[in-house]
């Protein structure tokens, strides 16, 4: 149990998600186990035996998003809705627990919202997540509401500007901050050419999923692979962690004549699609933000009369050149939208949900195809924001 929690913290930082001393884990092994930030773990350490959760995580986000978006929110709201696929799919919504007065929330209050969800958003504690089974389960969802809360507030202030006294400094922080991460790339050395072998694609899998992550373009938990070597899809499996594939990648004969697609991801049918449908060898999805804000924004929204954009809209649009399209995750819409998107492109972005690339003959076509989208996605989102708010898009 220390270990696991030494090892999510670890990746919290190593992702700029947080820093490490405003972390804090409480765990239930053969006895509580306590780990990090002093304050945060007053709290979650009272929480922590009335919960039924096996692990408890609280941490600041070392870029304020959570925090910002409840201070924006009008106080007769008392949650946040945003638009991103781990919103609709996991937390449905977010709640949010403002301080009264001076003082901050109580343990009851924290408790009583926590029963109700995976994790919630304190005044002054940042976010606070459950892992009712496992340490790792409480990353997972402190993740998903760290990606949902970038995502809807960055679109919120391209939309609204700023609100609050200390955005302003903290966006441009923030920007800053992101464009030297973007730039941070580690070595990344694929191999070239139809990969050949069980051991060889299995392992190039893992070393992609792992740079994937590295690289800011996935979270550890709600990206996919596959490699298809003319009779069988390799494919990571459902909730596997992109950075931790050993053991995690199921075999599927394309005859269907294996279970094995009984544990893998979800997106198993889209995948499938492509293979059969285009020429490619390798196909990589991967939720980085500026790609799923740019998904989100669409300017046709007030005149049209569809309510879920992300499962039925049908309306060509691009960015940057690739195609934006809708669909339902799993064995839904996407198995269609998304095979006629990647034949068309290469490449795909996925209204709310992520990019899918595709690699002709091996994982480096696929990985800088995602890392491209997301630079090129960072970039029109700053350029739409300076035409907008500042002088910089005058000059």
């Amino acid at each position: 149990m220390i270990y696991q929690i030494a090892k999510y913290m670890e990746k919290m930082v190593a992702r700029h998600l947080a820093h490490k001393d405003m972390i804090a884990f409480a765990a239930q092994d053969d006895k509580p186990v306590y780990s990090g930030n002093p304050d945060l773990l007053n709290t979650i350490s009272e929480l922590l035996p009335g919960s039924g959760a096996v692990a408890l995580l609280s941490a600041s986000p070392l870029f304020p998003f959570a925090e910002l978006l409840l201070k924006r929110a009008p106080l007769q709201h008392d949650l946040i809705v945003p638009l991103d696929t781990e919103t609709r799919t996991f937390l449905h919504d977010i709640p949010l627990l403002r301080k009264s007065g001076f003082n901050p929330p109580e343990s009851d209050e924290i408790a009583h919202l926590l029963g109700k969800r995976k994790g919630i958003i304190v005044e002054g504690a940042g976010i606070i997540t459950t892992g009712n089974f496992t340490v790792e389960q409480a990353y997972a969802n402190w993740s998903s509401i760290y990606h949902a809360t970038f995502v809807k507030y960055l679109g919120d202030i391209l939309l609204e500007g700023f609100i609050l006294p200390e955005e302003k400094n903290l966006f441009e922080k923030f920007r800053i901050d992101n464009l030297l991460f973007s730039r941070q790339q580690k070595k990344t050395d694929f191999r070239k050419g139809e990969l050949s072998g069980k051991e060889t694609v299995v392992e190039e899998m893992v070393m992609t999923g792992k740079w994937t992550v590295e690289s800011g373009l996935v979270d550890s938990f709600f990206g996919n692979i596959s490699y298809f070597d003319g009779k069988r899809i390799f494919i990571s499996e459902t909730a596997a962690s992109l950075d931790e594939l050993e053991g995690c990648i199921d075999i599927i004969p394309l005859d269907n004549s294996s279970t094995a697609g009984i544990t893998a991801s979800s997106e198993l049918a889209a995948h499938r699609g492509i293979y059969e449908t285009c020429n490619v060898r390798a196909i990589l999805h991967g939720h980085p933000g500026f790609s799923v804000i740019m998904s989100i924004l669409c300017e046709e929204r007030e005149n049209c009369d569809i309510d879920d954009c992300w499962k039925d809209c049908r309306r060509e649009r691009k960015i940057n050149g690739i195609p934006v399209i809708a669909g339902e995750t799993g064995a839904g819409g996407l198995a269609e939208t998304l095979p006629r998107a990647i034949a068309e492109a290469g490449s795909a972005i996925v209204y709310g949900h992520g990019v899918f690339t595709a690699g002709r003959r091996d994982f480096g076509e696929a990985f800088w195809k995602l890392k491209d989208i997301e630079d090129s996605c960072m970039k029109e989102y700053f350029r739409r924001f300076d035409e907008k708010y500042t002088a910089r898009g005058k000059t």
